[in-house]
């Protein structure tokens, strides 16, 4: 196992019915500013009980975060929190939203050009405060609830943003309050998921056993009760279970002393970037494909992850591996997810651009060894197709 720090200081409030205690977590004298995207919270009524909720605070809304949120949308958002001088931030919604409030607040205590935190790559931005965050999550996938990273897009870019200073003080789980969400939505939620939990767990041996056990349980719980979430919307259990396992897909804990890949993620950023994809439709797209190039390199763990995963025991080591793929490939088209790039309308033509994107935003060296160049990540998209 390799050598590691592991801090969460995330409260996390999971159940249904939770949203009353909103009043108790946030201190009674905040003026409070409540980030959330599109107009689904207002519809289902989610807003309107996170503001009764809060009570008599002086409560400040700030709608249209984008999926995939926006530095020019964040930045309009800062400039709230400084003209009305907003003691706390309450993101309501899901990763995008979450992501995006992550920014805000970084922003907002920083004192030169906010651009310059795009810039920091997987390293902490250079502060040392920032104002505290909490969350209501409506959308289970990305487990920004319980990390300190967000995504943000700018100029055709998607650029990581990280800070100890980004974790959310408490995170609401209510699986209740995602029952109303679209199918697709559901759907993404689930491959997204399951994407973190690969790109941290189908890498180099490490004698990661909690780590890899724990990756496993996730996984399979994914495949007992995906197909579920989205057949039967209002299954209180399986929602739980997908939001729980969102939760620890990335809060840190199967990631910590062993090697992680995220070449999947980089690559996808710039289909959604250069095509408007989901982000975890790319991901469905891009993994089978980077397993399919890289399966001698991922050898062991892909062996593991048949066995484990899949329970293929039986058979030569490479067809142990292809039925793993496939199986994967067929988990994600069952919930209704194309995985190949033909299916949006990306054609082989578009590798050159996909490239050079990769290239101009430094995604040379990807991969838990960084033996992902970028003639692999193109024989990976060319898989893709």
């Amino acid at each position: 196992m390799l050598t590691f720090d592991f801090y969460n200081p995330t409260r996390i409030v999971f159940g249904k019915d939770r949203l009353k205690e909103l009043n108790k977590l946030i201190p009674a004298e905040a003026k409070v500013l409540v980030l959330y995207g599109g107009g689904s919270v207002k519809k289902f009524g989610t807003l309107d009980k996170v503001r009764q909720a809060l009570g008599e605070r002086k409560v400040i809304e700030f709608g249209g975060i984008e999926p995939n949120p926006r530095f020019s949308t964040l930045m309009q958002a800062v400039e709230v929190v400084k003209r009305e001088s907003i003691d706390f931030l309450l993101a309501v919604g899901g990763g995008s939203v979450m992501d995006g409030t992550k920014f805000i607040t970084l922003a907002s205590a920083y004192d030169g050009n906010a651009e310059d935190l795009l810039r920091c790559g997987f390293k902490p931005v250079p502060l040392t405060s920032a104002l505290p965050i909490g969350t209501v999550v409506t959308l289970p996938a990305t487990g920004s609830e319980m990390n300190s990273g967000g995504v943000i897009s700018h100029q055709g870019g998607k650029y990581p943003v990280f800070s100890p200073l980004a974790f959310p003080q408490f995170s609401l789980l209510d699986p209740t309050l995602t029952f109303t969400l679209p199918p697709t939505q559901v759907a993404n939620g689930v491959i997204d998921t399951f994407i973190h939990t690969v790109e941290q767990y189908v890498t180099i041996p490490a004698e990661g056993r909690f780590q890899d056990r724990t990756a496993e349980g996730i996984l399979r719980t994914l495949i007992e009760i995906g197909k579920k979430t989205i057949d039967q919307p209002t299954d209180f259990d399986a929602r739980a279970n997908l939001m729980w396992c969102a939760t620890n897909a990335l809060n840190g804990l199967i990631g910590a002393g062993v090697p992680q890949d995220w070449s999947t993620h980089m690559i996808g950023h710039e289909l959604t970037a250069m095509f408007g994809i989901d982000h975890a439709k790319t991901l469905a797209i891009v993994q089978p494909a980077v397993w399919t190039v890289r399966k001698e390199q991922k050898r062991a763990k892909l062996l593991q992850y048949a066995e484990r995963v899949w329970d293929i025991t039986e058979g030569e080591e490479t067809t142990r591996i292809d039925q793993a793929i496939e199986k994967t490939r067929g988990f994600f088209e069952g919930l209704g997810v194309p995985t190949r790039l033909g299916a949006y309308g990306v054609t082989a033509e578009k590798i050159d651009d996909l490239v050079a994107a990769l290239e101009k935003h430094g995604m040379t060296r990807l991969g838990e060894t960084g033996e992902v160049t970028l003639e692999v990540s193109r024989r990976i998209l060319e898989a893709a197709l």
